[in-house]
């Protein structure tokens, strides 16, 4: 009796075992505590496109030094602490997470866009987009190769970080390289997940890869699927050339242009 007893027991750890599976992303991400904030947060349509100060905002909170190399960016307050956790989790590994870019509202992106859209602040690819691509839609789609659309970034949400260094050739050897495996293998267990994975058939649309980049999904899932229910290209506006984000479909290709797993 006892060995049957024994066998059923053995049978059944067997069976649990075989049947478990490897968590996904998702699956690993819902499992990260968000008890600070345990219903999903209600945004408008101002918040999605960046439109507020987070230096004011009671969601929001700096980054401190040890966590950036600067000490004037904010983050959402869970994704801050998960991030703190997954930080000293990393230093154990002998890997030192860097926040070199945090929230970057719609004033900031501004910034950023019509100094590349004006020819003062030339684009990665060493070119004057004001004179190299005179077609404004052509010139919009260069600077949107890494460069977000004002209105348009997954940075004015306090949901997205990006990590030690802003080109993906340092992510393929020596430190970065370690860096990204290590994300790559570790990141979902805090609740982040990199937006912006290789193009291709799974990502045709949206901006290049961005090995740095990395979006804390208990929160920027939802604002995701509200900024698919709720945001047109119209809203788009505000600055130098935002007439072509209708013409680009810059909402579905771009804001909705993410790796399906970040979804």
């Amino acid at each position: 009796m006892r060995r049957l007893f024994f066998c059923l027991c053995l049978l059944s750890l067997t069976m649990q075992a075989c049947g478990q599976e490897p968590k996904t992303v998702a699956e690993k991400a819902a499992e990260v505590s968000t008890k600070a904030n345990p219903a999903p947060p209600k945004i408008d349509l101002a918040y999605l496109s960046g439109k507020f100060d987070p230096a004011g905002h009671p969601d929001f909170v700096k980054i401190a030094l040890p966590y950036a190399d600067r000490n004037d960016m904010y983050l959402r307050k869970e994704a801050y602490e998960d991030f703190k956790r997954m930080h000293a989790a990393a230093l154990k590994d002998g890997i030192t997470l860097k926040i070199i870019s945090a929230t970057r509202n719609f004033t900031a992106q501004k910034g950023i866009w019509e100094a590349k859209w004006s020819g003062a602040r030339i684009l990665s690819n060493g070119q004057n987009a004001a004179t190299a691509y005179p077609d404004p839609a052509e010139r919009a789609l260069k600077i949107m190769e890494y460069s977000a659309m004002p209105g348009a970034s997954r940075h004015h949400w306090g949901t997205d970080i990006d990590l030690n260094n802003l080109s993906d050739a340092w992510f393929l050897q020596g430190t970065g390289q370690k860096i990204y495996a290590w994300l790559q293998a570790h990141a979902a267990e805090y609740g982040f997940c990199q937006p912006y994975s290789p193009k291709g058939s799974e990502r045709p649309d949206g901006y290049n890869e961005e090995k740095w980049h990395w979006t804390y999904m208990p929160l920027s899932k939802t604002f995701t699927e509200q900024a698919r229910q709720g945001m047109k290209d119209s809203d788009i506006s505000g600055f130098s050339g935002a007439e072509t984000a209708v013409k680009i479909g810059v909402v579905k290709k771009y804001v909705l242009g993410i790796a399906k797993v970040c979804y």
